[in-house]
């Protein structure tokens, strides 16, 4: 399988202890998805992390899908397998339209 490059994302020695991070920040991955895990959106994360774009907390994002893919092993406590509902969290109640008649255009 191909490396996969990233444009936000660096892997420096000696910062943060060698960890994945946001070029030009002290800002990591697992910052970011960390956040992202415990209930925050995209728009949360920019305000807890002002010097990050949203495209940088996507591409944090896209890291921790490949992490896995590559890996093959689930990140997250007691094993189980994070599922990202992203990139909204949604803020209406769902509404039951399967009773509703459907129409092909």
């Amino acid at each position: 399988m191909a490396a996969t490059s990233y444009r936000y994302l660096v892997n420096l020695p000696g910062v943060c202890q060698g960890k994945t991070i946001v070029e030009g920040t002290r800002i990591g991955v697992h910052d970011v998805v960390g956040l992202i895990i415990n209930g925050a959106n995209v728009e949360d994360v920019c305000r807890s992390f002002p010097d990050l774009s949203r495209a940088q907390v996507y591409e944090c994002l896209a890291y921790l899908v490949a992490e896995q893919m590559r890996e093959e092993i689930p990140w997250g406590a007691g094993g189980r397998v994070i599922v990202l509902n992203f990139p909204f969290r949604q803020t209406s109640p769902k509404r039951d339209i399967s009773s509703r008649p459907h129409r092909l255009l």
